[in-house]
């Protein structure tokens, strides 16, 4: 059983990442795939564009951010897709690689979180 882990998309590829997703729903800019180094681009779990325009990267509304994001993620039309990187993980460590310059407050934390069981799944 592998474990979920965060990165930034910008940083190097390292062997200890598994098996690498992007779960941004725009490509990272200035990246090409092979820096980016996924696997996978799966765009179908990223926060919404009204969500994601809403937060716009504000720390104030991290915790709405997240709690929205987190009703998104239980949608049935976002459950195949995690359903996915719940499969993967129980092979292998998966990395979610993300392009936000606040590694703080950023979805792919909120992700993790859900993934983990840390969020409300109902």
């Amino acid at each position: 059983m592998g474990q979920f882990k965060i990165k930034r998309v910008y940083e190097q590829t390292e062997t200890g990442d598994g098996f690498r997703v992007l779960v941004d729903r725009l490509w990272p800019r200035g990246m090409t795939k092979e820096r980016v180094g996924a696997e996978v681009w799966l765009k179908e779990v990223a926060p919404s564009p009204e969500l994601c325009r809403w937060f716009g990267h504000v720390p104030e509304r991290f915790e709405q951010f997240q709690a929205s994001y987190a009703a998104e993620l239980r949608d049935e039309a976002a459950r195949p897709h995690v359903d996915q990187l719940r499969s993967w993980v129980k092979e292998q460590d998966v990395t979610l690689l993300y392009a936000a310059k606040d590694e703080r407050h950023n979805q792919a934390i909120v992700l993790k979180r859900y993934l983990d069981g840390e969020l409300p799944r109902e």
